[in-house]
């Protein structure tokens, strides 16, 4: 990328591409790519929002890169994270998952991942809808405009409601901040820093 400018905002940096982009995401082209074309980007599918849910749950105690990095192994094991085919995974499926050494082999996180398939699944026929309609309606009436890493929020009011509301329907590894974390990747929240290219261009949220 060459040496990256300052944008005068010490969580951004200034790429070849002239585009600012936070720290993070400005090296490696797995992350810059990432940012650039998903992060925070809306996802409003069920399916979308269970592999999003998933990944997070795995990522805790690690790096987001090593998640992104074992993402294309993750699908291939866990059936492209069609929560009917993870509801119905046997020990067999356990045993399977554990000598995959393509995916984060955790097994208190994989035995938590066929549970919240079968939540998922459950909350087809909750009134407040299936697990996407559930998780996005705890969209707050504002979103952070942070200048500077030390801005950004780890939870809020609502993930620590969603946290609650997700173990009371079944869920489990759906901590506080885990679930900010899942709010701000799939486009709930805006925590893209003021000045970055990205900040306002999911839809959700005016820059």
């Amino acid at each position: 990328m060459g040496d990256p400018g300052s944008v005068g905002d010490p969580g951004l940096v200034v790429g070849e591409d002239g585009l600012a982009r936070p720290v993070w995401a400005s090296v490696d082209p797995m992350l810059r790519d990432y940012y650039d074309t998903e992060w925070g980007m809306p996802v409003r599918d069920e399916q979308g929002l269970f592999e999003r849910l998933s990944l997070e749950a795995f990522q805790s105690g690690l790096s987001w890169a090593t998640i992104l990095r074992k993402r294309p192994a993750f699908r291939t094991a866990f059936d492209g994270f069609d929560p009917e085919a993870v509801a119905r995974y046997d020990e067999r499926d356990v045993e399977r998952l554990m000598a995959d050494a393509g995916i984060v082999r955790n097994r208190a996180k994989v035995l938590a991942t066929i549970r919240n398939a079968g939540a998922t699944l459950a909350l087809r026929e909750d009134p407040d809808g299936d697990l996407a309609r559930f998780v996005w309606s705890f969209r707050p009436a504002d979103t952070p405009r942070p200048r500077t890493y030390a801005d950004v929020p780890t939870t809020s009011a609502e993930s620590v409601a969603l946290s609650k509301a997700l173990k009371r329907k079944g869920f489990a590894f759906v901590g506080p901040t885990t679930m900010y974390a899942l709010m701000e990747a799939v486009g709930i929240v805006d925590t893209h820093l003021l000045g970055s290219h990205r900040r306002g261009t999911s839809g959700v949220w005016p820059a």
